[in-house]
């Protein structure tokens, strides 16, 4: 179990891509992190537009990386705040990428068997809010099963926060369907998840009244552990804010506390994540990249280990 995390200074930390938020990352199968930004104009030499929705791919190493925008006509949107579609979720499986794109009517699926450059959007919406994919390995590597797990705040749109987080899950294969969803109910009297079809029977995958809204899910492989970042509501979180870390055996939890603040030492950002490809071979080191002051940021985090 991981008790607790020590935070580089924040002099160290590392920003770039000044005015874009946002941020989802997953670790590609050519060893590229993929990500997507918001209202913005992504890494240097910026685009000539701010998008709602842009991409980009990162290549190097925490210490040292470097940004380029990927641009696709198919997937980049327009739009300020609410009017613009941006990405809550970015997962790379089976050589595939998938997106969600809240501000959409609830959500919509995205994706691109090329690496990015094309993509399909799906005809269907999903109920969350703002779901996010649950990262494993590179190209979803060192999974627990052939499911892909998506978790939201319980929410029809991304900007109110509510009592709990829900949590659905898909076959790998078929992603692109929206029939093959299911979602978790509860734990029986085993501790075994209980999944229903039914999106109005879901139930609480973790709850904290009034206080569930945006996050993202990583898997820590050598420690066989699960984190969960999760930007606390209220304020302007790009400057001034807190956020809470949670980690768990399993996906379904129990979810037991490894850092929380109400007011961290900066920004914390509406988003956060540990990306897979920059966990230390051991599990005890991570990087955490956040959307503070509307950047990139890269901030070491030493896990402490019980």
């Amino acid at each position: 179990m991981i008790k607790g995390i020590t935070w580089s200074p924040k002099e160290t930390i590392i920003r770039k891509a000044k005015g874009s938020d946002n941020w989802p990352v997953t670790w590609g199968d050519d060893d590229v992190l993929y990500t997507a930004y918001g209202d913005g104009n992504g890494f240097e030499p910026f685009v000539p537009e701010k998008l709602s929705l842009g991409l980009a791919r990162i290549t190097g190493f925490p210490s040292d990386f470097a940004g380029m925008n990927l641009r696709s006509a198919s997937i980049e949107q327009k739009g300020d705040g609410r009017a613009g579609k941006k990405a809550s979720g970015i997962l790379m499986v089976h050589n595939t990428l998938y997106l969600w794109a809240r501000n959409a009517g609830n959500s919509q699926l995205t994706w691109s068997a090329d690496h990015g450059l094309n993509w399909t959007w799906s005809d269907w919406k999903f109920e969350f809010g703002c779901p996010t994919f649950l990262n494993f390995g590179k190209n979803y590597q060192n999974a627990r099963d052939d499911f892909i797990y998506i978790f939201s705040h319980d929410s029809e749109d991304a900007y109110t926060a509510t009592d709990r987080f829900v949590l659905a899950r898909v076959p790998s294969s078929k992603i692109q369907q929206r029939d093959a969803y299911e979602f978790f109910q509860k734990l029986n009297d085993n501790g075994k998840p209980i999944w229903i079809a039914e999106f109005s029977r879901r139930g609480a995958v973790f709850s904290n009244p009034g206080r569930c809204y945006r996050s993202n899910v990583s898997y820590n492989a050598p420690l066989k552990r699960y984190l969960w970042c999760q930007t606390l509501p209220g304020g302007d979180a790009r400057f001034q804010g807190g956020f809470a870390i949670y980690d768990a055996a399993e996906p379904w939890g129990p979810w037991t506390s490894v850092f929380q603040t109400e007011t961290w030492d900066v920004g914390p950002g509406e988003s956060s994540s540990f990306p897979t490809k920059w966990i230390s071979s051991d599990g005890k080191t991570a990087y955490l990249v956040f959307s503070g002051d509307d950047n990139f940021c890269v901030r070491k985090a030493n896990l402490v280990i019980e």
